[in-house]
């Protein structure tokens, strides 16, 4: 453990979700792995039709909330996430009953981690609106907060009803975490997050956006960011650098990708003994 970690710098982990010829079960295995070691959350990525081969560019080949439920069901305490998922390219009715049932079954462990995607390719491939696809994610948050907390008809550009009943109601809050790092995410984290993830930033560019989303809200969004180590000597000293760099900044979590899914484990292990402090058990909130 270093001793140059701050305590209140959440460990968390990007299980590995980019090969075909990966079995399944190794997500359980490691989503496991990662809960003994004390992770704070564990996060899945989500493409549907990308126009290139799944790996280090495209993730997601076992779509992610049916498998967070699979994992809801093997794990006990880790909070379980999507960084993130393509929300413009779902139906936000469809996205919010899904959301809000996979909270319900992992005991409220779930967190609905968005952001707005950047391949044009894919968009075109599922017949989404790329143009638009910003407005889309923003109305998309309201309305699932709507459904989530209100009562009564909802009028939106893209999105509208007039009569409905939505359940399950979040019996706890549903945390909602804003990935990206430009202005207009950090402007959608401020206006509908309760946490921003940022992710290829160093501790500067960290700091500057995260002081970036304290000016644009007064709430108490919760800062964040990825890093990825695959492997290497090298490449270790860098990324736990970077790590303590980021805990010594104030992130209120690191999540960390350990590259290809043979070796993983070991990866994690060998990463969360040399800088990551094991989370205390504590109630679900916003991650």
């Amino acid at each position: 453990m270093s001793d140059q970690e701050t305590p209140a710098t959440r460990f968390q982990v990007v299980l590995p979700d980019e090969s075909p010829d990966m079995p399944p079960r190794v997500l359980t295995d490691l989503a496991l792995r990662a809960e003994e070691l004390g992770a704070d959350a564990l996060w899945l990525p989500d493409h549907l039709l990308p126009p290139g081969p799944y790996g280090t560019t495209f993730g997601g080949v076992y779509e992610p909330l049916v498998t967070l439920a699979h994992l809801a069901a093997r794990t006990e305490r880790v909070r379980l996430g999507t960084s993130v998922l393509v929300a413009p390219m779902r139906d936000p009715f469809t996205l919010a009953k899904q959301a809000a049932t996979l909270h319900a079954l992992s005991g409220g462990r779930f967190v609905l981690g968005v952001g707005v995607g950047w391949s044009r390719e894919e968009f075109a491939a599922v017949g989404a609106d790329f143009a638009a696809r910003g407005a889309r994610t923003d109305e998309a948050l309201r309305l699932l907060r709507h459904l989530f907390e209100g009562e009564g008809p909802f009028e939106g550009r893209f999105h509208s009803y007039a009569h409905g009943v939505f359940e399950p109601r979040p019996a706890s809050p549903l945390p909602v975490t804003v990935g990206g790092a430009s202005e207009r995410a950090l402007a959608r984290a401020a206006a509908l997050g309760d946490a921003w993830q940022g992710v290829g930033l160093d501790a500067a560019g960290f700091a500057r956006r995260r002081d970036r989303l304290r000016e644009l809200t007064s709430r108490p969004v919760r800062a964040q960011t990825r890093i990825a180590w695959a492997g290497g000597e090298a490449e270790f000293e860098r990324a736990a650098d970077l790590y303590r760099a980021l805990a010594a900044e104030g992130a209120d979590a690191v999540a960390v990708w350990f590259g290809d899914w043979e070796g993983f484990g070991d990866r994690m292990e060998r990463f969360a003994a040399a800088v990551a402090r094991p989370a205390r058990e504590e109630t679900a909130g916003p991650a």
